[in-house]
């Protein structure tokens, strides 16, 4: 068991506030169920050489896979219009 800490020479208003203190349930939720698998289809697209240049630099120096670039973008679009 973890021995109590006992402070000297704490201000009051710390004490106060510790036993004015309330506990609050835990809202967070379980790891398990902040990983999801998202629903994909896999498609063939032609997009410009300039797009895809942009796309695969800003990969680089962002370290993430373009293609999740794109995705991400073609998901925002279509959440905002839907």
């Amino acid at each position: 068991m973890k021995k109590k800490t006992i402070y000297k020479n704490a201000p009051d208003e710390i004490g106060d506030a510790i036993v004015s203190s309330k506990i609050i349930k835990d809202f967070l939720p379980d790891p398990e169920d902040l990983v999801f698998k998202e629903e994909t289809v896999r498609v063939t697209i032609n997009l410009s050489k300039q797009s895809i240049d942009f796309f695969k630099k800003e990969s680089l120096r962002l370290g993430v896979p373009y293609q999740r670039m794109i995705k991400n973008l073609i998901d925002i679009y279509a959440q905002k219009h839907s």
